[in-house]
């Protein structure tokens, strides 16, 4: 949901997904003088709560000196910038903003300015799309404060801080499982990595109910680790076994005629009932540990018969373990790569196909985005995203990447990658951020944050999404488990969902990509500071400087007047 609001020459306006609200603020330039920054303050009418919301920086002046970890309100020591975001909102509840552009000194802050807005947060299930992020950032400030950095008990699955971290994505994963609820319902599960006992477990549970179930999973002949383990394969199959459930599973080959095949890199489950296919999960989000509650993954619920019908139709062919080149020749034969925007809906694009038609065409769209542009990169940035965002149209183009650099590149070859990545973040338009966390609690005021140990390969962002112009009329949203790579496109077997025109989906993605992004701009910066522990804390701007950088052409007006809506 969206809301904005204009008085007195102060516009707020509002975009509220399930979990997030942001506020983008704007007022002229010539109104900015003495500016102190914004008090923010919140009613939730759901909760019977209201309160000022707070923050990490403060006044040098009037500093109380709290421990590190520590917030402050945001009516003492207000919100220096235009953009800001409550992560702290709960999906479905209806909320007021009133927001207060403050001037005079740090003891006595009077408002000049003041707008009231009212949202209601969207829920995270609604219409025919059901959208579930899980936390995504089990490094945080808030993790280290609720738990102490203590890594949750994987001998007890009741350990809060394994619901803190799913927030909904696994129990959402059950939920799903649990509509096949007797014999006239089916589900078809094909998955990369099946490991996770708790999906196993469900899947059990609806078998025994009568549910026709049938399970494929990954099983082709990788590389073996140091203790001889083939990944997933070998862990896939003691889960189902442990599980029961063996007899339901089919090991799904690839392409049998190469020595390392591609990988079946699926995560999703079709509902059937009296045989009917009626709706589908998919997203990026692995049955494992490490997808449902370390990196960051969406479970994405389409209930719409025509789309869980290809997924449906997909599954179909890969059980019956095809040639790969007449796996291709199928999907691209189902596929319908649009020649421009793709029409309003829901359309799926699967693999592995027998062009990169596909890959160019997520590239072209990128390039192509008028307004702004918000993509993840799980393995790093191509060619064909690098050019997009080299020479593409819209005025601000955010990436979130895992690494910088995809993995594999030769050690004389890095610097020039390096570089070319360097003259890209220096573009105006362009805003990376890369996956990190504060390693040491001896910077700012911050504490140290450790990561739960679940993940290896892929520690921080593991979604796999384009949001393309998702304030304007027609916003598009691609988002499933290929990785934007000619692998995902020619070899895996991979699926994307392609949303045109719906804006609470659109609202949804935009706010937790913001939140992503905003944590982990922040560790990169921080990261790669030479002495933490030597860096002064940088307190609230007394000098009127800090509105500056949010007029002209910089990143941080762009970014205003996009949010905004006020240029």
């Amino acid at each position: 949901m969206r809301a904005s609001r204009t008085s007195d020459g102060l516009t707020v306006r509002a975009i509220a997904g399930s979990h997030v609200v942001m506020l983008g603020m704007s007022m002229p330039r010539e109104d900015c003088d003495g500016h102190m920054g914004f008090a923010i303050h919140r009613t939730d009418y759901t909760g019977e709560e209201a309160r000022w919301m707070s923050g990490i920086k403060t006044f040098e002046e009037t500093d109380p000196g709290f421990v590190a970890g520590s917030t402050y309100s945001t009516r003492e020591h207000p919100v220096q910038g235009f953009t800001w975001s409550d992560y702290s909102a709960k999906p479905g509840r209806r909320y007021k903003y009133r927001v207060l552009a403050l001037k005079g000194t740090p003891r006595n802050l009077q408002p000049f300015r003041e707008v009231a807005v009212f949202v209601t947060t969207e829920s995270e299930v609604g219409g025919d799309n059901d959208v579930f992020f899980n936390r995504g950032a089990a490094a945080s400030q808030e993790y280290a404060r609720r738990f102490g950095n203590l890594q949750p008990d994987e001998g007890n699955p009741g350990d809060g801080r394994w619901a803190w971290l799913s927030r909904g994505a696994a129990e959402a994963i059950e939920a799903f499982i649990g509509l096949a609820s007797g014999p006239d319902f089916g589900l078809r599960v094909s998955a990369y990595e099946f490991r996770l006992k708790r999906v196993a477990d469900a899947l059990r549970h609806a078998h025994d109910l009568g549910a026709d179930v049938q399970i494929l999973y990954d099983a082709n002949p990788n590389k073996p680790n140091a203790k001889g383990e083939v990944f997933p394969r070998d862990a896939n199959r003691a889960t189902a076994k442990a599980a029961g459930i063996d007899t339901l599973c089919i090991e799904r080959l690839t392409d049998p005629s190469v020595k390392y095949p591609p990988i079946s890199h699926h995560k999703f489950i079709v509902l059937l009932q009296h045989g009917e296919p009626i709706a589908v999960l998919t997203g990026s989000t692995n049955f494992s540990l490490g997808g449902v509650y370390g990196q960051s993954n969406v479970v994405h619920v389409v209930e719409q018969p025509p789309v869980a019908a290809a997924y449906m139709h997909c599954w179909t062919l890969l059980a019956a373990q095809p040639d790969h080149d007449a796996l291709r020749s199928a999907l691209s034969a189902l596929n319908r790569i649009p020649k421009a925007a793709p029409p309003k809906g829901i359309g799926v694009i699967l693999s592995p196909q027998q062009t990169l038609a596909a890959l160019d065409w997520y590239a072209n769209r990128a390039e192509a985005a008028q307004e702004a542009l918000f993509m993840t990169f799980a393995f790093g940035m191509s060619t064909r995203f690098k050019d997009a965002y080299r020479n593409g149209h819209a005025p601000l183009r955010y990436a979130l990447l895992d690494k910088l650099l995809a993995s594999g590149i030769p050690k004389a070859k890095r610097a020039a990658a390096e570089a070319e990545m360097l003259a890209l973040r220096k573009q105006v338009e362009n805003r990376f951020a890369v996956g990190n966390l504060l390693a040491t609690n001896k910077f700012d005021r911050w504490v140290r944050e450790v990561l739960p140990g679940l993940n290896t390969h892929v520690r921080f962002i593991h979604t796999k999404l384009a949001i393309i112009d998702p304030l304007g009329r027609n916003p598009v949203v691609i988002s499933g488990s290929a990785n934007f790579s000619e692998a995902s496109t020619t070899e895996n077997d991979e699926n994307m969902l392609v949303i045109r025109g719906n804006r609470r989906v659109a609202d949804i993605y935009l706010g937790e990509f913001m939140r992503l992004w905003s944590h982990y701009a922040f560790r990169e910066w921080a990261a790669a500071q030479d002495d933490p522990a030597q860096t002064k804390f940088k307190f609230l701007d007394v000098g009127n400087t800090w509105w500056r950088s949010y007029f002209g052409n910089t990143a941080r007006s762009r970014q205003r007047a996009y949010f905004s809506g006020v240029d």
